[in-house]
């Protein structure tokens, strides 16, 4: 077995998790496979219920609303992964697009990050070794007609995770962003009416005329496969990647 061979299994044993968004989609696989990897997780959603469902060794549920800000600093501090993965959608002409839901996914998929962020890098820090993996999208990297609050989001979302790799890196912290096209979630699939509307499709034409439109893997990400690449980028086979955005998007930006 070579050296490489020997590292690139992650153990996190020891390391403590904290992921948001993890009742159900990706962020379930994400704590899913941190606990399989031996950390202890915090498990964040304000939905207590799909919580319960993640009734595993090491995951430990925690209900909260992520667009309460000023709750953020109220759940755990003493993390060396933070997994930043909450989100929400929706999709409406910008002429119509409503204020109030502009803001709130700017708190909860923009600000929230920064602020769990900002109150992690210190254990982070004194601990000499960190990770920060931002669950962005393809929409980080290409804009969609219609998904005005969430393409800036993660557009912002890219533009932290590059600032928190520049000042974390010489202090043994990385942070990467993950970038998947469409995935098979509950995110996703409540956005299909809202897509058939605006596009003014039926329904069941929006996953092949919208969704896979623009890849070349006419398929949905799996939650699974986001997970194993969270995973990648806590181990040790990635602590020279710092900084990277990583698209899993089917050849969208290949474009």
């Amino acid at each position: 077995m070579t050296d490489l061979q020997a590292t690139s299994s992650p153990d996190l044993s020891g390391r403590t998790a904290l992921v948001t968004g993890a009742a159900s989609g990706i962020g379930a696989a994400v704590a899913l496979a941190l606990a399989g990897a031996g950390a202890k997780v915090h498990a964040v959603d304000r939905d207590a219920e799909g919580l319960d469902r993640l009734d595993t060794d090491g995951v430990q549920p925690l209900v909260a609303d992520l667009a309460d800000l000023d709750g953020l600093a109220g759940l755990p501090t003493d993390v060396d992964v933070l997994v930043n993965n909450a989100g929400i959608q929706h999709v409406s002409p910008l002429e119509d697009f409503p204020v109030e839901r502009f803001d709130l996914i700017l708190d909860l998929m923009l600000a929230a990050p920064f602020r769990l962020v900002r109150q992690s890098l210190p254990h982070m820090y004194a601990r000499g070794w960190g990770r920060v993996v931002n669950v962005s999208s393809v929409h980080g990297l290409r804009a969609s007609a219609y998904k005005a609050a969430y393409v800036t989001a993660k557009h912002g979302l890219e533009g932290l995770s590059k600032v928190t790799a520049l000042e974390g890196g010489p202090k043994g912290v990385t942070s990467n962003c993950v970038n998947p096209a469409y995935v098979r979630t509950p995110l996703v699939e409540k956005q299909i009416a809202d897509q058939a509307r605006s596009h003014d499709i039926p329904e069941d034409e929006v996953v092949e005329s919208v969704m896979l439109a623009p890849v070349a893997v006419k398929r949905l990400v799996e939650p699974e496969e986001v997970a194993a690449l969270t995973l990648f980028l806590c181990g040790p086979a990635s602590a020279s990647v710092n900084g990277a955005s990583f698209a899993m998007d089917g050849g969208w930006t290949a474009h």
